[in-house]
């Protein structure tokens, strides 16, 4: 085994975080994973300081208690 020893470019990554590309990557798999949940579910886009994306809620009463029920989102997003 050889001993690999590796320093994060702390700006590199932070910047990366915030890049428009990663933040269309996940827009991307959330509309993906919205497709799959059903109505009273929305994607809403998350801007940090340090990162960015996008994040899937329920949004009405019926969807929270399906996704309480079922597990909804965490089945849509393959987990």
């Amino acid at each position: 085994m050889s001993n690999v020893q590796f320093k994060l470019n702390k700006a590199g990554v932070r910047e990366l975080l915030k890049s428009e590309g990663v933040y269309g990557e996940c827009k991307k798999v959330a509309q993906s994973a919205l497709a799959k949940c059903g109505d009273g579910y929305a994607v809403h886009d998350v801007r940090y300081p340090e990162r960015s994306g996008a994040a899937i809620a329920a949004t009405t009463m019926k969807a929270v208690n399906d996704n309480k029920k079922n597990n909804t989102l965490l089945k849509a997003v393959g987990g």
